[in-house]
């Protein structure tokens, strides 16, 4: 029976993400002078470098297992595949744009007019819920400029930060959905077992970038109290000091939620307030 195959792409940022998740999650392998697989060390899967538009196509028709791509270029196939694991990195929103001092506030005042994208397909779902009917541009590359050279009256693109729609001195008229690179799967994969195998260790890897281990020290009569500010992802581990008056916890917390909640500690009297950065887990 032939190797589990995950698509990655093979450059790009998210080549590297994909690589670094890859990695992280045990699964270790080396591309050597460019070449299309790589096999994974003591396990039976390969890794396939591919177009990144590429990967949802082939994932669907079974040429590969399982990828790693974005959401929105799985939403403009239109593949029937299962999304396993969201990476929480890359992501987007696709948005509707037009000229800042362009008239109408809604979809609706597109109608008749031409829309440059990169997304056809999710741009014609998007003005056929609107009962809108307009002439489509169809375009691979860069689409912001496409209204200053005349060739649109609005497009249709990706939107990180926002900074090229001000510096191309547009706005966001609607905003379609947001994305994010992910896992798929083919619909009836060959290798069920492992295929979820490789899902559960991704996803350690993916929790533990959201979490950090704290720790601290805190008189017990102020536990309850401390346990209400790191209740913890089930529940906090909770030890005896040499000092019975004192115990330490030690429990995950929310990286982004982290400087608030150990400023609230010391405030309720902890000491000894550690932060450990959690590599992999499975919760």
């Amino acid at each position: 029976m032939k190797n589990l195959r995950i698509g990655v792409p093979s450059k790009g940022r998210l080549a590297d993400i994909a690589a670094e998740l890859l990695q992280q999650a045990g699964l270790s392998f080396r591309r050597q002078n460019r070449s299309l697989f790589a096999p994974v060390r003591d396990m039976n899967v390969e890794v396939a470098f591919l177009r990144t538009d590429d990967i949802p196509v082939l994932c669907e028709e079974g040429a590969i297992d399982m990828g790693i791509t974005g959401s929105d270029l799985v939403a403009e196939s239109g593949v029937d595949v299962q999304t396993r694991l969201q990476l929480g990195v890359g992501n987007c929103r696709l948005a509707v744009c037009v000229p800042e001092d362009a008239p109408g506030d809604s979809v609706a005042s597109l109608a008749g007019q031409r829309i440059a994208t990169s997304f056809p397909n999710v741009t014609r779902a998007c003005l056929a819920s609107h009962g809108v009917e307009a002439h489509l541009v169809n375009l691979t590359g860069s689409v912001e400029v496409m209204i200053a050279l005349g060739v649109a009256d609005a497009i249709v693109d990706l939107v990180e930060t926002g900074g090229t729609l001000a510096a191309n001195r547009l706005r966001v008229l609607d905003e379609i959905g947001r994305y994010e690179s992910v896992v798929i799967q083919n619909s009836t994969p060959q290798h069920a077992e492992l295929a979820d195998r490789v899902v559960r260790r991704l996803e350690g890897v993916v929790i533990a970038r959201s979490y950090s281990l704290l720790e601290y020290n805190i008189p017990k009569d102020k536990l309850a109290a401390a346990e209400e500010i790191t209740p913890g992802y089930n529940s906090p581990t909770i030890n005896a000091l040499e000092d019975s008056a004192w115990c330490v916890v030690q429990v995950m917390v929310r990286r982004g939620e982290m400087i608030d909640v150990m400023d609230r500690l010391e405030a309720l009297g902890a000491s000894a307030i550690l932060e450990t950065e959690i590599i992999n887990c499975r919760l």
